[in-house]
């Protein structure tokens, strides 16, 4: 099986990569309450094997290296129901910029922000923003569950999208720690949180709510329709789909430039 981990790889072997222009995968995720029946390991380590899975499969186009999960993520609305740990949006998004700047010295110049936890994606939206301008490299931003949203939503039963320790996740964590599942409950615990609207005000709005304002256990949707077969069925689509993303040539394409010599007589800068 291909080496796709970063820290399994010599220093040379990771020169190597950065001379053959490899595309490095951060993956970003959390530590955080998942209900009572999953370890508040879940993102991470979904994150982590979506992560290794896309590289393996889209090293046909191009190789690929992923780096350690960044585990910590910004999970303050989990903080009601213990267990979780969490950053300050500046600490989450200093720790995303100083891990991309090592990345760059090096001398990779794609990389793949990788995101499994729904708290870190308007910072990294920021991030890339922010970033993006600075640096001799182009960064990229996705959700495996976004990127696969079409796929999951024919497979799920009880939901369209992924929510939170869910007939998705917990099928997915069944598949690949199975110990760590607690399945003596799972026809009692479900909650019908209805998504993210608990961020929702008004129209359009946006209003800041802790996750027990929607569920009294930490959970959003019903495990009970959770399989092994079926969370085996989502990681190698959520993989397959951030590795079309990968091997998508228009991905890390350079933005075109359509402003022509000047306006009014005058030129812009270059």
């Amino acid at each position: 099986m291909t080496e796709v981990a970063w820290d399994r790889m010599k220093a040379q072997e990771l020169r190597a990569l950065a001379e053959k222009n490899a595309v490095v995968i951060i993956p970003v995720a959390s530590i955080e309450q998942h209900g009572p029946h999953l370890p508040v390991m879940v993102d991470t380590r979904l994150g982590q094997e979506i992560a290794h899975r896309a590289a393996r499969k889209a090293g046909d186009a191009r190789p690929v290296v992923v780096t350690p999960v960044m585990w910590a993520g910004l999970s303050e609305h989990h903080m009601p129901f213990g267990g979780t740990l969490t950053l300050s949006h500046e600490t989450f998004r200093m720790v995303l910029r100083d891990l991309v700047l090592a990345i760059t010295r090096h001398g990779f110049r794609d990389i793949l922000i990788s995101n499994s936890h729904g708290g870190n994606i308007i910072a990294c939206q920021q991030f890339i923003d922010e970033m993006a301008p600075q640096i001799d490299a182009t960064l990229v931003f996705t959700c495996y569950p976004m990127e696969a949203q079409e796929e999951y939503a024919a497979i799920l039963e009880d939901q369209e999208t992924m929510q939170h320790a869910c007939e998705a996740e917990t099928s997915m964590m069944m598949a690949l720690e199975p110990e760590l599942v607690d399945t003596s409950e799972l026809d009692k615990i479900a909650q019908n949180a209805g998504g993210p609207k608990f961020l929702k005000a008004g129209k359009a709005g946006y209003r800041w709510r802790p996750f027990a304002h929607v569920t009294a256990n930490g959970l959003a949707g019903n495990p009970a329709r959770s399989s092994a077969e079926k969370g085996e069925r989502l990681i190698e689509i959520g993989a397959e789909a951030v590795a079309a993303l990968i091997r998508d040539p228009e991905t890390w394409a350079a933005p075109d430039d359509l402003r022509g010599e000047g306006t009014g007589g005058v030129p812009f800068r270059r």
